[in-house]
Order: structure tokens, then sequence, then C-alpha cells
């Protein structure tokens, strides 16, 4: 049973390797989780979409299905909220998971539709992530991030002080994640950031500004602590 497991795991993850430590009951309690997993995703056809694989905790949720699109073994946890209320939508690559009660959202509003979220290829995102696409938003392939991400691609105007904030409108530039990033937990991306590939980012950094290929950085606001080069 441990080898049938294990070639089923590799289909989404082809590096895992099983630890000897593993009992086959703890085994066969996560082979019983991801077959529901699977079950879930296959309610994708009633809806006119190849699951490809896909596996859903509970109660995920998307709006502007048809604005949705996603590559192989797509894996969302319990009570993720996906809305691709946007010009270009929402895609995933391949083995892209987001962990669970997260929020991909482009817009909210439908006098002003926000743009796009594109993820790349085998792209991890921890629990409680908020991931906004107003402006646009990009992450490359490969990239590993912690819990309470969080990405907002968007900012209000308040020069008049006579007007109330939320009636000033809003600018949007754009957020660009390079691939090959490690980004820690309840790391801040501010609106126009754009990271270069293989950066690293320490945990809670609040990020206001772009940042070349392999920088290591960290703060509020974050600033260039070293080069990985």
């Amino acid at each position: 049973m441990r080898q049938i497991a294990i070639r089923i795991i590799q289909m989404r993850n082809p590096n895992f390797q099983l630890d000897s430590s593993i009992s086959s009951l703890v085994l066969l309690s996560f082979l019983w989780t991801n077959f529901w997993s699977i079950l879930r995703g296959m309610k994708l056809f009633f809806y006119g979409k190849n699951p490809k694989m896909a596996l859903l905790g509970s109660d995920v949720k998307f709006f502007n299905l048809p604005n949705i699109r996603y590559g192989k073994y797509l894996k969302l946890g319990d009570h993720v909220s996906i809305s691709a209320l946007g010009r270009e939508g929402v895609t995933f690559g391949d083995r892209v998971g987001i962990g669970a009660f997260s929020r991909v959202v482009i817009s909210t509003t439908f006098n002003m539709p926000g743009e796009f979220i594109k993820i790349g290829n085998n792209v991890g995102i921890g629990e409680f992530a908020y991931l906004g696409g107003a402006g646009g938003l990009e992450i490359g392939d490969d990239c590993i991030i912690g819990q309470y991400f969080s990405c907002h691609p968007e900012n209000h105007h308040y020069d008049n002080p006579n007007l109330p904030i939320r009636l000033q409108g809003v600018s949007r530039k754009g957020i660009k994640i390079g691939s090959n990033c490690w980004i820690g937990s309840k790391v801040t991306i501010l609106d126009g950031v754009s990271l270069g590939d293989g950066c690293i980012i320490a945990a809670g950094a609040v990020v206001t500004h772009s940042f070349p290929n392999n920088s290591v950085i960290g703060g509020i606001p974050a600033k260039l602590l070293k080069s990985r080069i």
C-alpha cells in the first residue's frame, strides 16, 4: 500500500519521498482526506470545467468561474474563496496550493473592475492569505509563501482633506513577484512593487518598493539585508 500511496502523491509532487517514520495508518488517513478532496473537485464538471485532478477542501467558493483558469492538481484548502471579477481573470499554473481560509480576489466593485491574478507553476501559499488583483498581481513559478500573506495592488487618493477618502478614487500600478522566491509568514506587499527572481522576504515585512534578483529583505518598511550572490 505504501508504494501505491507514494506513486499517487508523486503525481502531484514528483520529488516526494516518504519518511520512514510515517506509519501506514497516518498515510491511510491522509489518502482518505485527499480522496474526498478529489471528489469535491469533480463538481467542476457540473460547471463545464475539466477538474484536472483538482483537490478542493470543504466550503470552497468560486465567483465568476468562467473567468478562472487552472492547471493540473490545483489544491484549495477549506473555506478558500476565489473571485474573478476582473478584466483578465484568475490564472493558476500546475500544482498550485492555496491554504485554508485564503481569499483570492481581483476586485469587489462592478463600476471599476480590477485586472488579473496570475500564479505560476509549483507555487504554495499558506493559510489565511489575501491576494488582491485590482492593479494586477503576478507570482512566478516555484515560490513558497507562508501564512497570512497579503498583496494589495491598489492605493487610495487622499489629497483633498474636505472630501471623504473613499470618494477620491484610486491608483493601480500592480505587483509582480519573480520565480523561486521564499516569502515568510505575515508579509505584506503594497502596490507598485516588483520583486526579482530568487528573493527572500523575512516574516512580518512590509514591502513598499521594488528589489532586484536574489535580494534578502526584511523590516517595516522592508529594506535590503543582503544579496544571495
